[in-house]
């Protein structure tokens, strides 16, 4: 269960690379734009301000996250990225850190590609941060003799998650797209104690949240606070450096 008050909770941090990626979408008068994942849509009404002639339609798998985003007014709908294939109308497709999630994304993107009218764009990013100390702290936890006996059976994703730039770039120049791809580390600022703790808490322990009751869940995130809290000290009172590695693809679609 995806809860939107915790996702929001660093809106400013996870809404920058959102931003830069649609500012890189040469798409001038699309008909239709996709926003999957969208999430609570607090970034979906931004794509209404720079295309106000095109419909905007926004999908996510969390009942939760799509009521907030209707409460936005949004045109959006619970259904599963795996299977979502763009309509003839959609001549823009979007997707915010969601496509991680998604075992065979690869494949995913390039049927989109394929399918997609000459014109049209797909512009996605994802996170690249799978081998940073806060993934590698919570795998190495939940494999622990204290952990294992609840969380053994459970997958949590590792580096070979997600492509490079370049793996990217040839499943859909291979697909036949005209593809811009780059990488960004943020530096970010977080505030507030156990900052880092918070931050995963809204992302990638999920998994985890999902298989616990909540007296287990509190006694996670108790394990897990110290070791968030050596890997990434405060470098002031309140305030942590928090490097993330993000990965941007945008591809205009040329037959």
């Amino acid at each position: 269960m995806w809860d939107p008050a915790q996702y929001l909770t660093f809106a400013d941090h996870r809404g920058r690379p959102y931003g830069e990626l649609i500012g890189r979408v040469g798409a001038s008068s699309p008909r239709t734009v996709a926003d999957l994942g969208c999430g609570p849509g607090n970034l979906t009404v931004g794509l209404r301000d720079r295309w106000p002639d095109a419909r905007v339609v926004a999908v996510d798998s969390s009942p939760e996250m799509v009521a907030a985003a209707r409460d936005r007014g949004l045109d959006a709908q619970v259904a599963d990225v795996a299977t979502w294939m763009p309509a003839s109308d959609v001549d823009v497709v979007v997707s915010n850190a969601t496509l991680q999630w998604i075992p065979t994304h690869r494949e995913l993107i390039a049927r989109w590609a394929e399918v997609m009218a000459p014109g049209s764009w797909l512009a996605f990013q994802v996170p690249g941060n799978f081998e940073a100390p806060s993934h590698r702290a919570i795998r190495t936890l939940a494999a622990s003799a204290a952990w294992r006996d609840r969380l053994g059976g459970l997958e949590l994703r590792g580096g070979e998650t997600v492509e490079d730039p370049v793996g990217y770039a040839t499943i859909l120049r291979r697909a036949g797209a005209r593809v811009d791809a780059w990488e960004t580390t943020y530096l970010q600022e977080l505030e507030g104690p156990d900052a880092v703790l918070e931050w995963v808490t809204g992302t990638a322990l999920t998994p985890v949240r999902d298989v616990l009751d909540d007296a287990g869940w509190d006694a996670f995130r108790a394990d897990l606070a110290p070791v968030l809290r050596d890997e990434y000290p405060e470098h002031a009172p309140g305030r942590t450096w928090f490097p993330f590695r993000r990965v941007f693809v945008v591809a205009e679609i040329v037959g």
